[in-house]
Order: C-alpha cells, then structure tokens, then sequence
C-alpha cells in the first residue's frame, strides 16, 4: 500500500492522488515478492572517469531527455541502483557516480584534516556532486534523487547551490542534527556496518523487514548486489563520521523553494519513517509518500511501485 501526504495546493493534491491511486490499482506486481527481474542492465553501460577538484569520479550517464541525477547512500557503489532504473532511462537522462573514496571513485591523497586526521565532511561531498554537474557541462536544473546519506548531499545541494537543482527526490533520509531518530540497531551492529566487517545477514537486516527476506531469498541469492569488499575500512569509517558530524538541515529547510518527493517505508528501522515524516512537514509544498512494509532499502523491495512514484512526481511537479 503506498500512503500519499501532499503538503500543496488542492488542485496539485487532487491530481497527485488520483495518479497514485491509478499506479495502485493497476499495478499487477506482487508486493510481497519480486516475481519479475528487469530487462535493464547497468553492466552494459560504460563507466567513465573524470576529474573533479582533486579526485577522478567514475559515473555513469544514459537515457534521453531531462537530467535526473541518483546521489548513492553510505557505503553504495552506483551499480546498486539496478533494479528501479528500468524504464526510467527512456524519459530521463540518468546520472550515476560514486562518491568520494567509494566503488570506483578515488579519494585525494590529501583530504580535508584537522588535529584528529583526515575528515570527510557532508560539504565536501556536495561540492563534489556541484563540480560534477559542472564538469559533465550540464547547465540546465538537474532533478536530483538522494538515498539515506544521498539525501544529506542533496538537500544541501539544493540549499547552497539552488541553481543547479530542479526537483528534489529524498529517500528514507533525514534533516540531521539532535532532532534526527537514530537507527534502531546495536551499538555492536552499528559498529560492524561502519567499520566494514558486517555479515551480508547484518546488511539485509539493516535493510529490509525479516519477512520479505524470507520471501526473497532467491532474488537476494541472484540478483542483490552487496557494496562489502568494494570499499575501505578507513573510507567507510570517514564517511559514517561525515553523516555523524553533519549539523543537520532542519531549521533551513523552510528556504527550500524546489518541488519535494519525500518517499520512506514503514518499516524502515535504520532512518526510522518519523525522520521523512519531519522532513517533509518542514519543506515547503512537499510530497510525502510512506510505502507500507518497506525498509531502509525500499527501492529495492518494490522497485516498480518505487519508480511509478517517481515518475508520477516529476510529471506532476512538471
């Protein structure tokens, strides 16, 4: 069941509803399992590099018409993003990339440093995604999609760099700060996820509600790709630090002027859903929409829905 919150004028709510309400009805897939795989395959496209500041970041571009850029979320290299690109790319100009020190995308040999050491810092990582715009000779508004720490990036991105962004799409993310629910693991799970030893059990657990993994098995077996092995120890370490020292967008986020799509699931126990319900209730004119049984991973689980609503939001908002 997808829940729809439009905090907007009557006539955008009016035809924002009906839209998901026809998504909902006509939508065939299960929502319990995944029973199609997707025709779209990331491998088949070239991965380039180029130079931004003072690291080369690998990104993927594809597709036709309007830029829709995926800022990836903590420890997420872009071939994670498969399975709800499917058909986006025939309306849309998809960009992926890595973030600095992940996947495939360098980190400067001499990063930011203080009298701890070397530091990775949320405007860092926005001023990577802002140069990367830049150098790709992008010069129209992007619409730009964040997940988790992704959504950190692109709020700000939005904030100091207004210009350069169309709509924004913020997926079971927060404003940060002490007003911010934590995940509800362990300190001993949190500990494995940012020093990179976490299980791939641990992984999904952060992810996904215990019964759709047991509904899933197969497509997690064949078809998930796990970021474990991809990534540093030290680089992951500095990216959690650059989530947790974030002072948080939440008393900004009322100059935030561009259309909003706030999506979380209902079960998502690493950004609990009262952190979109927040976000959205502070900027202006924002869609919230709450996908019943989805976790952290939401994206994954219903792919199809996931990117009906996209869709939906951006014809909408167009």
């Amino acid at each position: 069941m997808l829940l729809l919150t439009v905090f907007t004028s009557e006539s955008m709510a009016n035809e924002a509803l009906t839209s998901i309400n026809s998504t909902v009805k006509n939508s065939t897939a299960d929502t319990t399992t995944i029973t199609n795989a997707s025709s779209f395959s990331l491998p088949n496209i070239k991965t380039e590099k180029i130079r931004v500041g003072d690291i080369d970041i690998a990104y993927q571009i594809f597709g036709n018409d309007d830029p829709l850029l995926f800022i990836p979320g903590f420890s997420m290299t872009m071939d994670m993003w498969e399975p709800m690109l499917n058909g986006l790319s025939e309306d849309h100009t998809v960009i992926l990339f890595d973030n600095r020190g992940i996947g495939q995308t360098t980190a400067a040999e001499n990063e930011t440093t203080t009298s701890t050491g070397t530091v990775f810092t949320i405007d860092q990582f926005t001023n990577d995604t802002a140069a990367l715009i830049d150098a790709l000779k992008i010069r129209q508004p992007v619409d730009v999609l964040g997940l988790s720490l992704g959504g950190f990036i692109a709020q700000e991105l939005a904030l100091s760099h207004p210009e350069k962004v169309n709509r924004l799409i913020l997926v079971a993310s927060s404003c940060g700060g002490n007003q911010t629910i934590p995940p509800q693991i362990s300190p001993q799970d949190f500990k494995s996820m940012v020093f990179g030893n976490a299980t791939e059990e641990l992984f999904l657990y952060t992810l996904f509600p215990q019964d759709w993994i047991q509904n899933n098995t197969e497509y997690i077996e064949n078809e998930f790709i796990f970021p474990m092995g991809k990534v540093s120890s030290e680089n992951l370490q500095l990216q959690s630090a650059a989530a947790g020292n974030w002072s948080g967008s939440c008393e900004r986020l009322s100059n935030l002027s561009k259309p909003t799509l706030v999506i979380t699931g209902t079960q998502d126990i690493t950004s609990p859903p009262a952190n979109s319900i927040r976000l959205a209730e502070k900027i202006p004119a924002a869609w919230l929409v709450q996908i019943e049984g989805g976790g952290h991973g939401v994206m994954f689980q219903y792919p199809e829905k996931f990117a009906e609503v996209v869709e939906i939001f951006l014809e909408v908002t167009a």
